[in-house]
Order: structure tokens, then sequence, then C-alpha cells
């Protein structure tokens, strides 16, 4: 098989289907990099949970002067109660679901309250403010250990409120979810279109050309010498595309994550970087040469058959 010549053939359907050539360029380009942005996605959401999941904890809040709660009718939580709600903590109980935890009185947390909101804090006192404690579990994944922390705490007197800050940034990874499914079905339906161009291009191609296919046949050669220029012609395409999307989602990284996001404006959250970038790109790209390979493949062998 000549390799000069194939690769000939190849370039020259190419020009031929310059037009179609484009679109399928553009839509292969279109499709992978909605698949490179739902796979980064992915990631991101991954690594967002596992770092909120390691950092989260659940508060107990003691009652404070302004407190209304049931269990407050006494006013702030006495020395007593605080400590009782330290030895529950400690207790064979729930000693095993607690990594550690952190007192902070309502002192501290007075003083914390006039540093980060000096302006609503300035008719409070020190007594109208909560005393705290902070808890990390050892398993912060599982609902089940804030649950049973939850409970303990439930009608203590003493204890104002118990809240688990996952439930706040539950609402925020299903958000993040349910972008990535869509950027995912958005993909796949550009895929879909992607290799029924391919298809329907390359049966153009062979279509231009059957009078060369004829005469090709006619001197014996294989169905593989034959087949093989018009399924370069989907791969090459197909390739530029991918390139393309693996250009895109590089810039995008590149540009809008490690240029504008980790650059501290959203604080310490963890973000995806070129490496993560990298294996996208490649599994795009390889993604991108399988399915055009598969398409002109079964396109070209199906026209050959007819």
């Amino acid at each position: 098989m000549n390799l000069g010549l194939i690769l000939g053939e190849a370039f020259t359907g190419l020009r031929r289907n310059l037009s179609m050539v484009v679109s399928v360029i553009l839509v292969t380009f279109v499709s992978l990099t909605f698949v490179g942005a739902a796979i980064l996605m992915q990631s991101q959401v991954s690594t967002m949970r596992d770092y909120f999941q390691q950092r989260a904890q659940v508060d107990v809040y003691l009652c404070s002067d302004l407190s209304t709660a049931d269990t407050c009718l006494d006013g702030s939580a006495t020395e007593e109660q605080t400590q009782a709600v330290e030895d529950q903590l400690g207790s064979d109980t729930l000693g095993p679901l607690v990594q550690d935890f952190r007192f902070e009185s309502q002192a501290d947390a007075y003083a914390s309250a006039v540093e980060n909101f000096p302006e609503t804090t300035e008719s409070l006192s020190e007594e109208q403010i909560s005393a705290v404690f902070h808890i990390t579990l050892v398993n912060p994944d599982d609902a089940n250990n804030a649950a049973a922390i939850e409970e303990a705490f439930s009608d203590v007197d003493g204890v104002e409120q118990v809240d688990n800050q996952m439930e706040y940034l539950q609402p925020l990874f299903t958000a993040l979810a349910i972008a990535t499914y869509i950027a995912v079905g958005i993909a796949v339906l550009m895929l879909i279109s992607a290799v029924l161009l391919i298809g329907t291009t390359i049966r153009l191609s062979a279509y231009a050309r059957r009078r060369e296919v004829g005469i090709m046949r006619l001197v014996g050669a294989s169905n593989r010498a034959i087949q093989t220029p018009f399924i370069l012609e989907g791969v090459i395409a197909a390739f530029l595309g991918s390139v393309l999307a693996g250009a895109a989602i590089f810039a995008t990284v590149h540009f809008a994550v490690d240029g504008y996001l980790g650059d501290g404006r959203m604080g310490s959250i963890p973000w995806i970087g070129m490496t993560e970038a990298v294996y996208v790109v490649i599994a795009v790209i390889v993604l991108g040469v399988l399915l055009s390979s598969i398409s002109a493949g079964f396109a070209i062998r199906r026209w050959l058959r007819t």
C-alpha cells in the first residue's frame, strides 16, 4: 500500500469538499469543547466538594441573652451547661464521630463579630452573642454523623441551635452538578451531529470520485486501499477540530481559571489547573479521532456495498 498515494487521495478529497470539511471541523470543535468543559466542570465540582467536606463543621450554638428558643429561657448558657455539651462531645456515643472541636466563648465570638462586622455590632453586647462549639467530624460526607450531632443536642438546655454547614453548600453542589449534566447533554447531541456529518461528508466524497473508485476496483485494488483515503479524510478533519477544541480548553483554563479565579479572588478555594487540562485535551483528541474513524469507516463500507 503506497502511503504517499493514499495521503494524496485523502488531501484531494479534502480540497474537493472544502465546505463540508470546514463544517466537520467546526462541529467537532464545538462538540468536543463541550465535552472537555463538562469533564473539567465535573472535576472542579469533585475538587470543591472534597475541599469543603474536609473543612465543613457542625456548629453548636449556645444560648445568649437574645435567644428565644425554649431551651434558652434562663438567658445565656451557664458554665455547667457549657461543660455538659463538652462532655457530651467527648462521650462514647459522639466521641467516635468527632475528629476535634473548638470552643469559641462569648468574648471570642464578640471580638470576631466586631472585627468582621463593626457596624452591625455597635448596639450589641458580649452577652448577646452566642458562644459556639465548632465541631469537625471524622467523616463529614456522611450525613448520618451530622444528624447524630443534631439529634444529641436538640432540646438540650443551654443549646440554642445546631447548624450543619454542608446543608448550606449542598444546593451549590446540586446546581453545579445540574450544569455539568446540561453540558454533557449538549456535548452528546453535538457529537452525534459531528458523527453524522462526517459520515455524510465521506459518502459525498466517495460519490464525487465514483469513477476513480470504479477504476481502482477494475485494476484489482483491495477494499482496504479504497477505503483508507476516505477514512483519513474524516480523521484529518476531526483531528483539526479536536486540536481547536484542545486549544480552547487550554486558553479557558489558563486565562479564566489560572489567570482570574486562581489569583485569590475567590479565597483559598482550590481550582483545576493545566495538569487536569492536559489530560482532558488528550482525551478529547483521542475521542475525536476514534469517533471520526469509526463513522468514516462505516460510511465508506456501506457506500461501497451499494
